[in-house]
């Protein structure tokens, strides 16, 4: 008997599954800034018994927008969730697009600003890109430009971690970093590759429209794309240690640039 249940719970957990044309956002921020953004949503999951403002901020939501509410127990939602860190609540949506080069400028010409860019050159750790998309949200930068290959994607991951900007800024996924850093320096950006051994940003000049380079932890930025920067700039080091984290440097070096934009 105990068989028999336990493969009718993986065929229910199968057929739950997202296609290919959606996508599965996890964790209560990521759920609730979807819902905010007039994300479709196709089906809602919730851990049984679970109560408090949030939840009931999510509940309220998909009753406003007639979806599908599905309570189900800790651990079939274990089971289903990618992450493992879904804190009691998970949405089935359609599927992550990802944009376009138009759609970054369109973005910075509605609010008036010069526009400033994340060009992300071989990031492989979905937490690291999910944390670098949270950053260029709220330092008020208007796209982040990834590889197609060698570098991670929207995963679910990269999604909950970014607490819900995946909804408001733009992802574009290019074919050739390098190539679209020439093209966009024709029209108008400078860029700035983030090196331990470049210039201290304090003494670079990072206003106007510009894209901010970074590399992945291991090997930082490619020599090939670090060629094509007009500025090699780094964080100071006071400490023992000698690098940091991507998320972390592509913070500090955001809101340096977001210093000098409005001095």
């Amino acid at each position: 008997m105990t068989e028999i249940r336990a493969d009718e719970n993986k065929k229910n957990i199968k057929s739950d599954a997202p296609s290919n044309e959606q996508s599965m956002v996890e964790g209560r921020n990521a759920v609730l800034e979807a819902f905010r953004s007039g994300k479709t949503i196709d089906r809602l999951y919730v851990q049984e018994g679970l109560k408090d403002s949030t939840i009931s901020s999510i509940l309220r939501f998909a009753k406003k927008n007639d979806v599908n509410v599905r309570f189900i127990t800790k651990q079939k939602m274990d089971l289903m969730s990618e992450t493992k860190k879904h804190q009691g609540v998970m949405a089935q949506c359609s599927a992550y697009k990802y944009a376009d080069i138009e759609d970054i400028f369109n973005l910075a010409k509605e609010k008036g600003e010069d526009p400033f860019v994340f060009v992300l050159d071989e990031i492989v750790d979905p937490h690291n890109l999910g944390a670098i998309i949270r950053t260029a949200n709220v330092c008020g930068a208007h796209g982040v430009i990834i590889p197609k290959n060698r570098s991670v994607g929207l995963t679910s991951t990269a999604v909950k971690t970014s607490a819900g900007a995946v909804n408001y800024t733009p992802v574009v996924k290019v074919t050739n970093i390098s190539r679209t850093i020439e093209e966009l320096k024709g029209r108008g950006l400078w860029f700035a590759c983030a090196d331990m051994d470049g210039e201290i940003m304090y003494n670079c000049n990072l206003k106007g429209p510009i894209g901010l380079v970074i590399g992945n932890e291991g090997s930082g930025v490619s020599r090939l794309v670090k060629e094509k920067c007009d500025y090699i700039v780094a964080v100071p080091m006071k400490g023992n240690v000698d690098s940091l984290n991507a998320s972390v440097a592509t913070g500090i070096l955001a809101y340096e640039i977001v210093r000098q934009r409005r001095d």
